[in-house]
């Protein structure tokens, strides 16, 4: 089998990571992004060990990480209202004992840039928005609104949430609202001087409402305020001006250190949370899913950006397979489906059912909960499943 020219479409955390693993691998993939130059979407990402494990080891960018990202010392969950503890999950020090690598808070353009770094400027082509996928001959012909177009043995919809490619594949327009919109922030430590365990990743849950914050680099504070939303939301735009004062609002019940960190800085758009439905074939024809375009997941476990990294590597390595053996690319993308299909089916669920655990009000139901995150089992029993996962061919969740 000769080696495939391989398209992929979306710059994304997933698609770099595709393509600087094939890249170190011996492949020559092709990344085509839309935007006119690489930069962050979103203001941090949460990289727990189920995706730093092969950043580290696969891509070499640990050294990179450990010097730009701030290596989380646990995780708490809080009272919203009075900040009195209801769980505490690992140390720092446990925590890479247990899942065996690090759990990072870094912004989103420092790990982009790794990722750029790793995989070459020469594989990446800017203002390349994918408009159509024409499959129908000898090999796919990639279309760009420029008027260009490339041919490609293997097309990967790495285009994210609002992904073009899957509504080809599909025929129609899938995402979900979930009832929850956002606000989202960036705050330096001086700014938040009441915060307690600074260093740690913390979920505040309220009724109606939780609000998730971490460190990155700089020991600046990456927050994502969680409201629930009563009545549709429009289907357009995802994004919408917010009021002004309207998040500090939100949280005037809230404990002090909560409501300085969201005053500290103004949120001049609220994000509407969606989600899509699990498929059942994640490719068709040459065209293969990745990432948000084949599983787009609400952020409440903050899995999207380590599933993605995930599939990449699955990917990869089905891909790699394929070419070793002869079994055809057909066979490995479904290979990789198979590996992948169930596990990004479960954080989906998991994730989309958390904001209905961590917005309970006050009451036994609340109560019950509180109880199930301070159980000195709630690891091993709630967590350990995601983040000590290995994800290979294998299919086998070993420890690290």
């Amino acid at each position: 089998m000769t080696s495939p020219r391989i398209a992929i479409i979306g710059a994304g955390i997933g698609g770099l990571t595709l393509a600087a693993e094939l890249r170190r691998r011996g492949l020559d993939p092709q990344v085509y992004e839309q935007a006119a130059e690489l930069r962050e979407v979103g203001a941090a990402v949460a990289l727990s060990a189920n995706s730093t494990r092969f950043l580290r080891d696969r891509l070499g960018i640990g050294a990179d990480l450990a010097d730009k990202a701030a290596d989380v010392d646990g995780l708490i969950f809080r009272d919203a209202r009075d900040g009195r503890t209801i769980g505490r999950v690992l140390s720092r020090a446990e925590y890479h004992d247990r899942a065996g690598a690090p759990y990072y808070g870094v912004h989103r353009a420092d790990l982009q840039l790794m990722l750029r770094t790793a995989l070459g400027d020469d594989a990446i082509h800017l203002n390349k928005r994918c408009v159509d996928v024409d499959d129908s001959g000898q090999s796919a012909i990639v279309h760009f609104a420029d008027g260009d177009h490339v041919e490609a043995d293997l097309v990967i919809g790495a285009d994210g949430v609002r992904s073009g490619l899957r509504r080809k594949i599909l025929g129609y327009h899938d995402a979900q609202f979930s009832g929850c919109f956002a606000w989202r922030g960036l705050v330096p430590p001086e700014q938040v001087p009441s915060l307690p365990d600074p260093e740690a990743i913390q979920f505040w849950l309220g009724p109606g409402g939780h609000m998730l914050h971490y460190p990155i680099g700089n020991g600046t504070q990456n927050f994502f305020l969680v409201q629930r939303h009563h009545g549709p939301w429009p289907a357009k735009p995802w994004v919408i001006p917010a009021e002004e004062g309207e998040h500090v609002r939100a949280v005037e019940n809230w404990h002090p250190a909560i409501r300085e960190m969201v005053g500290a800085v103004p949120a001049a758009e609220r994000w509407a949370l969606f989600h899509r439905p699990p498929l059942q074939h994640w490719s068709s024809g040459r065209i293969t899913l990745l990432g948000d375009a084949a599983h787009a997941m609400v952020p409440h476990h903050g899995q999207g950006a380590n599933q993605s990294i995930e599939d990449a590597i699955v990917l990869a390595d089905c891909l790699i397979e394929g070419l070793a053996d002869g079994t055809g690319w057909d066979a490995a993308r479904q290979r990789y489906q198979d590996l992948r299909v169930d596990r990004t089916r479960r954080v989906q669920i998991t994730s989309l059912a958390a904001a209905d655990v961590f917005h309970l009000p006050d009451g036994p139901l609340a109560d019950a909960r509180n109880a199930r995150l301070g159980a000195p089992d709630f690891w091993e029993k709630s967590m350990a499943w995601i983040h000590e996962h290995v994800a290979a061919p294998s299919g086998t969740p070993v420890r690290a």
